[in-house]
């Protein structure tokens, strides 16, 4: 592992550790010193606990490398003292709060939150902002430290060249695919029937007969958040789709329920728990009406006529998209679907849906494949079509196709050395102390051991 992933990972532990095992009691003892700067015996337990809770794979002794992480950061912590350096406190603000809210969502409430570690919300934000500032100011330290280093496609060959072959990036297989989806149309008696089932759900509510959390619990659509009684936590009005927002924010009464309303997933009813802020949080219940055998029959139906059209080249697929298309994602990009996990059309055929993934699998560039069901993100059950526009068989990367990837590869590993460099220079002119227990391992940097 590369010295700037290590510091990234490391980073990330430190961030959110002092908060998930603040209720552990640890017998605390000083076990290195670095500069002026101490490591505490529970700052290495927090983060050897918080490897264990994320599965994550160390290369060496635990203790040995997390040890030698944390001095790392003290190293560009005092760095970051020596050049005056600030953080932005708005930015720092606005990632503890992301935080905090993703850790709600996870565990349900924010009473759940303070009683889970112990501590008032106040105090819980406290820690996060600290550690975030802290990352803050190893990040602005690396940059700086980096600098604006220009790659050009002769240093790209040039250190391609030198490089071992046994480092040099393996490229998956990747397929770009083209989509073109029909949504079966619903019977105006089963979005009646979801209707009537929601209004009950709101009068039993309000008369008290039941709790909106049991409701959910039972019935709701949405599965992971019906295993929070339909909580969803705290969420901005950019982070829900837009008529479910607007309603959220609109709820004042938390006796209440809200209106049903309709967004791509289905119809919903809400009740409010709490804002804060510009945040709300609710719950919800989910209910999607469902296509009949029939009209999935219709849907297929139509795609096989268009499909002929196609194979006879009387219509070009990308224009069926236009014309045909219910995928408002994909229609007016010709069908071409977007890897979320890099932003490319390029997808790894895991990042797939499964019955996607097993079509392209088995065609031919250029292929259509015959109508099929799929489930879409939506969570609906639609009928498709895709067209395969092309694939890459997986192999090493080299200057004629993956220029970009080697770009990036290269920048990583330049950036990696000049920290490198910069960290067994600190290592050399800083006192160094380092407990008993720590001299048998195999660290990284030779440095930390070396009588100064």
């Amino acid at each position: 592992m590369h010295l700037h992933v290590k510091i990234t990972v490391i980073s990330f532990f430190v961030f959110i550790s002092s908060v998930l095992f603040a209720q552990g009691t640890i017998i605390d003892e000083v076990v290195w010193v670095i500069g002026d700067a101490a490591i505490l015996r529970s700052d290495v337990e927090k983060q050897l606990l918080q490897i264990k809770y994320e599965k994550v794979d160390v290369d060496g002794d635990p203790y040995c490398v997390i040890t030698e992480q944390l001095a790392i950061r003290k190293l560009f912590l005092h760095q970051a003292k020596l050049d005056s350096i600030d953080v932005n406190e708005a930015a720092v603000s606005m990632q503890v709060e992301q935080r905090i809210s993703q850790i709600i969502a996870q565990i349900g409430s924010e009473e759940k939150l303070e009683e889970y570690y112990g501590k008032n919300l106040r105090s819980i934000k406290e820690e996060l902002r600290e550690q975030a500032r802290e990352q803050s100011l190893v990040q602005q330290v690396q940059q700086k430290l980096i600098g604006d280093q220009k790659i050009t496609p002769s240093i790209v060959r040039k250190e391609f060249l030198k490089t071992d072959s046994t480092e040099i990036p393996f490229v998956p297989a990747k397929v770009e695919v083209q989509i073109l989806t029909v949504e079966p149309q619903i019977a105006v008696e089963e979005v009646e029937a979801v209707k009537a089932k929601l209004r009950e759900f709101k009068e039993r509510v309000e008369s008290g007969d039941a709790t909106f959390s049991m409701l959910a619990m039972l019935y709701s659509s949405d599965i992971e958040s019906a295993k929070q009684g339909g909580e969803l936590g705290f969420m901005g009005k950019g982070q829900l789709v837009k008529p479910f927002a607007e309603e959220a924010f609109s709820l004042t009464d938390p006796a209440k329920v809200s209106r049903i309303i309709e967004t791509e997933f289905g119809f919903h009813i809400l009740q409010l728990i709490a804002k804060r802020g510009d945040k709300v949080n609710v719950r919800h219940i989910l209910l999607k009406p469902k296509a009949q055998l029939a009209d999935q029959n219709k849907a297929l139906a139509k795609l096989d006529s268009v499909v002929a059209l196609v194979r006879e080249e009387k219509l070009l697929f990308e224009v069926a998209v236009k014309q045909f298309s219910d995928d408002k994602d994909t229609r007016m990009s010709a069908g071409l679907m977007v890897n979320p996990y890099d932003g490319t059309s390029k997808f790894e055929y895991q990042h797939l849906s499964p019955e996607i993934a097993k079509l392209a699998n088995n065609m031919q560039v250029g292929a259509v494949s015959k109508p099929f069901v799929m489930t879409n993100q939506a969570g609906k059950q639609v009928s498709a079509v895709i067209r395969v526009k092309s694939k890459t068989i997986a192999h090493k990367a080299n200057l004629e196709d993956d220029y970009q990837l080697l770009r990036t590869f290269v920048q990583n590993r330049l950036n990696a050395e000049k920290l490198d460099e910069w960290i067994n220079g600190k290592i050399k002119e800083t006192y160094i102390h380092v407990n008993e227990e720590w001299q048998a391992c195999e660290f990284q940097y030779k440095g930390w051991l070396e009588k100064k």
